[in-house]
């Protein structure tokens, strides 16, 4: 990876796994990484949909899956196996420093599929519904950003894995929202 960009983002990582750190967060973060702690709030959602919004919900809940797994395999199966970052928790030079939070994985590191799938989820949700809830923009934000926190806490990713990720996932998540919004219409409260 790029010189310069490496430092800074030891440096960041540095700062939010060791500085900012508290028994509290030790505890709580790492449960933001676990599908079993996030998909509910994703199945009540799809639930919803379905249960409010009948066909168009149908469509909805479709366009959803369907920008997960766009933002999946575009960040695990084609991204990550061109780069070959080694994630930060696996790194020599870092792994004296790291608390063990979780297990770190064999995976690459750059980008963070967490931050690709949840903020592509947020940009599609916040496309799709910003219209009938102003509340979704800063709820989908927030739960994205705090999953993508997590990341850096756990010390599993580097910032700028999560912003690439970030980044890619709301392009994704932007054009299938748009794409619902052009073919269905929107959604109505």
């Amino acid at each position: 990876m790029f010189e310069p960009l490496q430092h800074i983002d030891e440096a960041l990582l540095r700062k939010i796994h060791l500085t900012w750190a508290n028994s509290f967060l030790d505890e709580v973060l790492p449960f933001f990484r676990n599908p079993y702690f996030w998909a509910p709030v994703y199945l009540f959602l799809l639930v919803y949909m379905l249960m409010n919004h009948g066909k168009k919900g149908l469509w909805w809940c479709t366009f959803f899956v369907i920008t997960f797994v766009f933002c999946d395999y575009i960040s695990a199966s084609i991204i990550k196996p061109l780069i070959h970052r080694i994630r930060p928790c696996n790194f020599n030079e870092l792994s004296f420093t790291i608390r063990p939070l979780v297990i770190c994985g064999s995976g690459y590191s750059f980008p963070s599929s967490h931050a690709t799938n949840h903020f592509g989820m947020a940009m599609f949700m916040i496309t799709t519904l910003f219209t009938t809830s102003k509340y979704i923009l800063p709820l989908a934000l927030f739960w994205a950003s705090l999953i993508c926190y997590s990341q850096l806490y756990v010390c599993v990713h580097y910032p700028s894995d999560i912003i690439a990720g970030a980044t890619l996932g709301s392009v994704i998540g932007y054009l299938f929202g748009r794409y619902f919004r052009l073919r269905f219409g929107e959604l109505k409260g």
